[in-house]
């Protein structure tokens, strides 16, 4: 049996699928990952300093780079590809207990995954928010200023720096969101990781308390990941072309 086909076997089998998605998912959205052969990461390691908070927060050419950089993110744009409407499809199965997303690009809800179902724990570029009164304001409305010639716009009721509602580098999770990430990792009986390295913590030890309540894990990544070997499963395949075929469990005499 290949791990394919264990990861099929174990998806057929399972009746509350928690998934944690991370970049990967996206790519073939036209969003690119940070870690891959061609992430941001990878390619410019000098753009990590926009996503740390202190940072960002001391610094103003850093923010000034950082909204020009939400000016030009393909999240605008982007579209939700087979990987996202395989989840959507899930939980039209009746065995989705939630989807943690790594991302920032809201593109489970654009799919149609109920939004009480996806637990953004790294937050959403969709709002900007200010780090002084906590203000949450559309994304576009502060892109229309930076559009208008202010290219670090403040909070319109405090003066304050504002961001996108994202977790930043040394941000605090949101407490809400985190513990219903947790909830999720606890009550599934297969815990399926999607797109993420698994190198980002506290998303890359749910996998462990899934495991610890019960749960199997499977890994669909196209690079090793830290929990690789405790996986029930790990496939290595592009996930637009994997992910359809686990969730619909499309087999012939018990294979892929």
């Amino acid at each position: 049996m290949t791990d394919l086909d264990r990861a099929g076997a174990l998806v057929r089998a399972a009746s509350r699928v928690t998934v944690l998605t991370g970049a990967g998912i996206s790519t073939d959205s036209g969003i690119p990952d940070f870690r891959g052969p061609q992430g941001l990461w990878t390619k410019n390691p000098g753009a990590q300093a926009m996503f740390g908070i202190d940072s960002y927060v001391a610094d103003r050419e850093v923010r000034v780079r950082a909204w020009r950089n939400r000016r030009e993110h393909p999240a605008w744009t982007a579209e939700p590809n087979e990987g996202h409407r395989a989840l959507v499809d899930l939980e039209r199965q009746g065995r989705l207990t939630g989807i943690i997303t790594q991302n920032i690009d809201g593109l489970h809800q654009a799919a149609g995954s109920s939004p009480e179902l996806v637990h953004e724990i790294h937050g959403t570029i969709w709002e900007a928010v200010c780090l002084q009164c906590e203000r949450r304001v559309p994304m576009a409305e502060v892109l229309a200023r930076v559009d208008a010639g202010e290219d670090d716009p403040p909070c319109s009721t405090c003066d304050g720096i504002q961001k996108s509602a994202t977790i930043s580098f040394g941000q605090a999770l949101d407490r809400a969101v985190l513990d219903a990430s947790l909830a999720a990792a606890r009550r599934c009986d297969l815990f399926l990781a999607v797109g993420t390295s698994l190198q980002v913590q506290p998303a890359a030890s749910l996998c462990g308390i899934a495991i610890e309540s019960g749960g199997s894990l499977v890994v669909v990544n196209a690079e090793p990941t830290p929990y690789d070997q405790v996986a029930a499963a790990v496939v290595r395949a592009p996930i637009g072309d994997v992910l359809p075929r686990l969730v619909a469990a499309d087999t012939v005499g018990g294979r892929f």
